[in-house]
């Protein structure tokens, strides 16, 4: 009778690859990079997990650069040009397009909202830049990027570390890259009970040991063997920061009062003027760059129309008076950025900056997570001080997101501890 343990090896379909030579790698990267991506070049569909600042950039291009023929990257709202920009640090020409009749160059970069205007059979890889985006898009574009491209030979999807336990994402990520349809992923590797989805008992070995056939994940070089020699971070400081107000008035708790996304609303908006202060005291005090990042249209003209040399930015512009923008927070010529976690909180590097707020909060950690990592990521040499700014009502937000964040972290430190062997000896191979 067939074991448990041997029927999951005959699920695995662990991914040897589709190889590509690494003919040209730029002299540019790490040596734990260029491994990197060496690995990926030899799977050929592949993703790479690594946390914020490790060079996921230029490791992409890199990939691109060996694949034999066209590549196509989506990136997020804005930071195409930031990708442009680091192809020419290493050598690799980058193209943004908005459409595929604005260029026949070899590496095109769009933005996701523009997939339409690109054929896929026009290009022999993909790249998903901050591929946890996928997450965000309605299950309807989820499923249009997967079918879309699920010829294409060569596939590469680039995101910091999941967790374990966020089985939509690696579910997503295994579908896109085609090893396994989101289906077959939960039928080989998980149960649902009262609980929700879990990992199988006897699956957690085989599972990590699939896993890491197809990618690799990594918070720190020393994780797959390498020194951390200028990759360390400086500290990180979290200030909360609590008004009156926002209640609906109905309860002893004013915390007790939020029902619902309506409750939480009117609480935003009812303590809307005392969080605006409290943001605008703060950033008048300390005269360095801020980002404050909004959730609400009239907490970001509030805000901005009290600071002098902050710019706005918003959904309602066009995408080159955003690139403009934020370009001109990068280079200093503007003080403050204000902006939303959907422009701005993904992919950006926005290191020279370590002070940002939070104007009321959300229950996504995955957002507040993004947010805070455009300043917290290698490369920063400041401490970075997150303010988050609530009402009275809202603490129990924090504390739901705070609760998350340590949780993920814990899972993803082992998901990494679960995958460092095998990862090796895939790095080795």
């Amino acid at each position: 009778m067939q074991s448990y343990r041997d029927f999951l090896a005959s699920k695995q379909r662990r991914w040897n690859g589709r190889a590509i030579p690494a003919d040209t790698l730029p002299a540019q990267l790490f040596d734990w990079q260029a491994a990197i991506v060496r690995w990926a070049l030899k799977k050929g569909r592949a993703a790479i997990f690594a946390d914020c600042g490790l060079g996921k950039t230029f490791m992409q291009l890199a990939w691109a650069h060996n694949v034999p023929g066209r590549v196509l990257i989506l990136a997020p709202l804005c930071v195409a040009e930031q990708t442009v920009a680091e192809g020419l640090k290493i050598g690799v020409p980058v193209t943004y397009a908005r459409h595929a009749t604005e260029t026949a160059d070899r590496i095109v970069i769009t933005n996701y909202e523009r997939l339409d205007g690109f054929d896929p059979a026009d290009f022999a890889g993909v790249v998903l830049d901050e591929s946890s985006i996928l997450k965000s898009f309605a299950g309807k574009t989820r499923a249009k990027l997967i079918d879309m491209f699920q010829q294409t030979p060569y596939r590469l999807c680039c995101t910091a570390t999941p967790s374990p336990n966020d089985i939509a994402e690696l579910a997503n990520h295994s579908a896109f890259l085609g090893l396994m349809t989101r289906a077959e992923f939960l039928a080989t590797w998980f149960v649902h009970d009262d609980t929700g989805w879990r990992m199988k008992g006897h699956a957690v070995t085989p599972f990590y040991q699939w896993m890491a056939s197809w990618a690799i994940a990594l918070r720190r070089p020393s994780d797959i063997g390498y020194a951390d020699d200028g990759f360390r971070l400086p500290p990180l400081e979290i200030h909360e920061h609590v008004v009156e107000g926002g209640g609906d008035g109905s309860t002893l708790f004013p915390e007790m009062g939020l029902k619902g996304i309506g409750g939480r609303l009117s609480a935003r908006r009812g303590s809307l003027d005392d969080r605006i202060d409290a943001a605008v005291n703060l950033i008048h005090e300390r005269g360095v760059s801020w980002i404050a990042w909004c959730g609400l249209n009239t907490e970001s003209d509030a805000l901005a129309s009290r600071l002098p040399n902050a710019v706005n930015v918003q959904g309602s512009d066009d995408y080159d008076e955003k690139v403009t923008a934020i370009q001109d927070f990068v280079a200093g010529r503007t003080r403050v950025l204000v902006t939303k976690a959907k422009i701005a909180g993904f992919g950006l590097n926005l290191q020279h900056c370590s002070q940002m707020a939070f104007v009321g909060l959300s229950d996504s950690y995955e957002t507040y997570y993004q947010c805070i990592r455009r300043s917290y990521r290698f490369g920063q040499t400041k401490p970075v001080h997150v303010h988050i700014i609530v009402s009275d009502a809202e603490r129990g937000i924090v504390e739901n997101v705070r609760r998350k964040e340590q949780s993920a972290s814990e899972m993803s430190l082992g998901l990494i501890e679960h995958m460092r062997d095998f990862e090796r000896e895939e790095l080795i191979a």
